[in-house]
């Protein structure tokens, strides 16, 4: 029995982010399976999934972005990885 996640919708309309550059991963797998990420005009970063590219995106500061990358660097969240 496959149980179906719940849609969960929030952050920025893909609409007001039309000049945002996204990038992924180059370990995204070749499903779409990745976030990607957009530095914006204002410096703040916007980060969405990849496989719902017209869906929300959200907002972080560069200082957000650095600490979560600190943690990723330092594995603070390997045991979220399959």
């Amino acid at each position: 029995m496959r149980i179906m996640a719940k849609a969960i919708h929030n952050g920025v309309s893909s609409e007001l982010l039309s000049d945002a550059v996204w990038r992924k991963s180059s370990y995204s797998g070749a499903m779409g399976n990745c976030v990607e990420v957009a530095r914006l005009a204002s410096g703040d970063i916007a980060v969405r999934n990849s496989r719902d590219p017209q869906g929300p995106a959200l907002i972080y500061t560069k200082a957000e972005i650095a600490a979560f990358i600190a943690g990723a660097k330092d594995g603070e969240f390997d045991d979220l990885a399959v």
